[in-house]
Parts: structure tokens; sequence; C-alpha cells
């Protein structure tokens, strides 16, 4: 037998985000880190590499490959990367592979807030009816909750840097939030949820997660079967057929893998993540299973348990795997949401001052980083600075600084807004937390993204490599060297790499290898013209080689 409702929202309480706020918002967090950096290192740069190789014509449609390293998994994030490259010609190619990625991002947002709208317009998930009136309409309600997950989502720590890489683990983002919008919407949006369902395993399959893609069809196809709602139960045979779909258009891109490698230390290590990479959503979605624990079954709290029980075992079988753990935060935001209409004013004020000392210090931090690289003052921090990032000329663009000073006021103006004792609105416990991350990233995009793009991009390991080689060079052998390094060979030197042979059975004439541990050895054949590394890295050296006449 189901509990009474626990939402209890008078009509004050349910006013929506003005849309311009949220939209800015929005923008705050999408768009900064789009323009202006290198693909940074590791999952990034490799992404980034495989579709350099498919639109400068290094390799096949059907095979992107870096260095003659094909590509695993599934290809469509190298195929839209790749397209939107050829497609804007007229732009920087790493540039112009993430604009797609950015769009990708900004969907999420808005599947995120259109599934929250459709779950709380269930009748399950209303609000109480006072006795004399006076509470919550519907629709207010829906969208106030709808605001609720979109500022979830956006304040979740996980999400910040992830979500703004050129990975296929966005398309995934984009495939799980889908399915969540098809269940949500499929007592209200007949076409619209048959369509996205469609979509969304494939989505799924196409970008690498084809089994994530089975086993939530497998729990969607219970959830349909079990559903009140008769569109609901007609959305049994799409699901089949989105299935089947999937698995035809996920064979022949090789997106069928698995990497399952739990062990004993795999808890620990989960729950650790879970901790600091899903907050502050998975604190509230457990309050929201307790306070909504009589609606279990309910769509609005069984569509994004189902959709983020899921990735959350993944990660844990996955040996606590973070970009699997990414897919989880869609879910979570949403089931967040629920927890708002009955969280305790106490609590609510805690996460609020958490979050004004938390982000406010973090902002000091970076504009004293700013003004120690831009005045010299302070000169701690610019010692540690030069010391840290060795060759570092600091840089100044008046856009960039505009736009931090905009962004700094903007949170300033927030805090003073939220804590304002006459606020009512549901959604205002996340107002500051989502602020506070919108801020930090904007921050760090403007202020700081010239020293983290010397640290976190290859160019400058590529510069010290160059300097050594002479200046014709037809290409560089490089076994065993990491696959983000092999990108930034090929598409930011310029060079030829073969990867693919030992040094004995390549035709180069350079070479670079990881340098192991002891004094450089030249294999036969060879001699060492130098050892480098990046600049801001203390391990991790490199041998470059000259073939010996």
């Amino acid at each position: 037998m189901n509990l009474p409702t626990p939402a209890v929202v008078a009509e004050r309480s349910a006013h929506p985000i003005p849309r311009w706020p949220l939209l800015l918002l929005c923008a705050a967090y999408v768009l900064p880190g789009l323009f202006g950096r290198d693909p940074w290192r590791n999952a990034d740069l490799s992404a980034f590499g495989f579709m350099a190789s498919i639109a400068q014509g290094h390799a096949s449609w059907a095979q992107p490959a870096i260095a003659g390293i094909p590509a695993e998994g599934g290809l469509l994030p190298y195929w839209i990367g790749a397209a939107f490259i050829k497609l804007m010609p007229f732009l920087e190619p790493s540039t112009a592979a993430r604009i797609p990625f950015g769009l990708l991002l900004a969907a999420v947002l808005a599947l995120v807030w259109y599934t929250c709208l459709h779950l709380a317009r269930t009748e399950a998930a209303q609000p109480v009816a006072f006795a004399f009136g006076g509470e919550a309409h519907a629709v207010d309600y829906a969208r106030a909750m709808a605001d609720g997950s979109l500022l979830a989502l956006i304040a979740s720590i996980g999400l910040l840097r992830l979500g703004h890489e050129t990975t296929p683990e966005i398309l995934q983002l984009v495939g799980i939030s889908l399915l969540m919008y098809a269940l949500a919407a499929a007592p209200f949006r007949r076409w619209k949820a048959r369509l996205a369902l469609l979509l969304s395993l494939s989505v799924l399959a196409t970008s690498g997660a084809p089994a994530v893609a089975v086993a939530l069809s497998v729990g969607a196809l219970w959830l349909s079967h079990r559903s009140i709602y008769e569109e609901a139960r007609k959305l049994v045979p799409w699901l089949l057929g989105a299935v089947l779909l999937a698995a035809v258009v996920a064979w022949p891109m090789h997106g069928w893998a698995w990497r399952i490698d739990a062990n004993a230390r795999s808890l620990w290590a989960w729950l650790r993540l879970v901790g600091w990479f899903c907050w502050p959503a998975w604190p509230l979605a457990l309050w929201s299973l307790w306070r909504w624990r009589g609606h279990l079954q309910r769509r609005h709290v069984s569509v994004p348990i189902l959709t983020g029980a899921i990735p959350l075992v993944c990660s844990l079988m996955m040996d606590a795997d973070d970009r699997a753990l990414l897919l989880a935060l869609p879910p979570l935001a949403v089931l967040a949401s629920f927890a708002l209409p009955t969280f305790q004013r106490s609590a609510s004020a805690l996460l609020d001052w958490f979050s004004v000392f938390f982000f406010s210090a973090g902002a000091i931090f970076l504009w004293l980083y700013y003004s120690a690289l831009q005045l010299g003052w302070p000169a701690k921090f610019l010692a540690n600075v030069r010391r840290l990032a060795q060759g570092y000329q600091p840089e100044f663009g008046w856009l960039t600084f505009v736009s931090a000073i905009l962004g700094t006021l903007a949170w300033i103006w927030l805090v003073r807004w939220r804590t304002a004792r006459h606020r009512h609105a549901i959604w205002k416990s996340l107002a500051l937390p989502a602020g506070g991350v919108a801020l930090s990233w904007l921050l760090a995009m403007t202020l700081g993204l010239h020293p983290l793009n010397y640290a976190r991009s290859n160019s400058p390991l590529v510069d010290r490599v160059g300097a050594h080689l002479p200046t014709q060079v037809d290409c560089i052998a490089a076994p065993g060297v990491p696959l983000h390094v092999l990108a930034a060979l090929e598409f930011q030197g310029k060079w030829k790499v073969d990867a693919t042979r030992t040094l004995e059975a390549s035709q180069c004439h350079a070479g670079l290898i990881a340098q192991g541990d002891g004094a450089p050895v030249a294999p036969p054949g060879w001699r060492v013209e130098a050892i480098v590394r990046r600049p801001t890295d203390r391990t991790g050296s490199f041998i470059v080689l000259q073939r010996q006449p």
C-alpha cells in the first residue's frame, strides 16, 4: 500500500526560475572551454586524434586510427567530430570538433529538464492538496521541479570536467538522457517518446556502451509492462525494436567489448568516487528514496532508479570507473529534485553556507593567482606557478578578464539573493551549488585558461621533441608511447608516426620511446638525442632517438 505523498508545496513555493537567468546559467556552464584551448591530454586528446585522422584523410571512416593504432568501441563520436572538422575548415580543427559536443551537453541539460517536467506531472508525484486551497498548481509545480533537476545536474562535480571533453561518454550521456525522457514522456508525448526511445539505445550502442543499452532495455521493458498508463505499456514493442536496432548498428562498429575488472578494493574505491563525483546529487537522491519509499513503483521514482542503478553497478564492476559513473548523473539529478519538496530547512541552510564558503574561497583563490600572474602579487603565488610550470609566460586577454568580472558579480548577486529570508522557491537549495560550480568553471576557463592549457596540453612536449629533430623528418617510430602523446605528435607536431612496429622493424629515421628505470640506453642502431618531458611533469620522460647512419 502506498503512503501519502510527502510533498507539501504551497503556491508561492512553486515559482519556476525566470527563463533568461536559467539560460544564462546554462550558457555560463556550457560555453567556457569551447574556444581558445588545445585538446587536453589523455582521453580528450586521444578522441580528437581519432576524429582528426578521419577528417585529414589519415584513416578511413570505418577504421579511425592514431599512428596506425585503430580505435576501439563505437565510432559515432569520432564520426561526429570528423564531420564538424570538415564542415568548418575556417576553424581550428580541435575547436570545430568541440562544437558538436558542446551542443550535445546542452541537449543533456534540456533532456533532464523535460524528463523531470513529465515525471512531476504524473498523479503520484503531485503535492498534497490543502483543505482550503493554496497548494501549488500542477504545471507550476512541475516546472519548478524541472528547474531543480537542472540545477542538481549542473551542481554535480563529476560532470564539470568530463562533460566538457570531446569523448564518447558525452554521446552516452545523450543516450541515457533520451531513454529517461522516452520513459517519462510516454504517457504525454506518444511519438516524441517513441522516437527518443529508438535513438537512445542506438546512440548508446554506437558510442561504446552496447551492454549498458541492453541492460537498460531489460529494465525499461519491465517498467513499461507494469505501468498504469496505457501509452507506456504500448512502448513495449518499440523497446524490442530499439534493442534490435541497437544490436544491428553496434556490430559493424565493433562496439561490443567487455571491460569487467572488479576486485576486493573496488568497493571502497567506488564509494569514495561516488562521494565526491556525484555530490550533491547523491545525498538528495538518498533522501528522496527515503521520503518517497512508499512510491518506489511509481514512475517519478522508478524511472530514475532504473536508469541510475545500472551505471552505478557498471562503474563498480569496472573497478570504480569514473567515466561509467558519469552516466548515473542525469538520473541522480532527476531523483534529487524530488527531495526538494521534502527538504528540511536546517539541511538546506547547511548546503547553502557550505556552497557560499567553498565556492567563494575558490573564486578568491583563482583571482589571487591571476593577480600574481599579471601583477606579480602575491609573490608566493607567482613563485608556485614558476616552480610547477617551468617556462610558462602569462598572457592577458580583455574578453576573458571581462567575462570573469561579470561572472564574479553574478555570484555576489546570487549569494545576496539567496540569503534574503523571503525566498520560498522549492529549488532554492540548489541555486548556490549550481551557481558555484558554474562560477568555478567560468573562472577556470577565463582567468586560468592559459596556465591550465599550458599544464594540460601536450603542445609543450611536442615543441621539446621537435627541438631535437631535424627539419625534415620522414616519420617517427614510437612503439609503446601513450595514445594521447601519439595524437599530439601526429596532429599538433604534423609528423607521420608509426606506433605499430618495433624500432628494429621500423623504417623511420627518428624515434621516441618512454624512459624506463635507470639511465637511458639506446637500442642497437640508434643514438640518444635528448630526454624530454612536459614542463609541468616530474615523471614520465621520453627519449628522443636518431637512427645511426
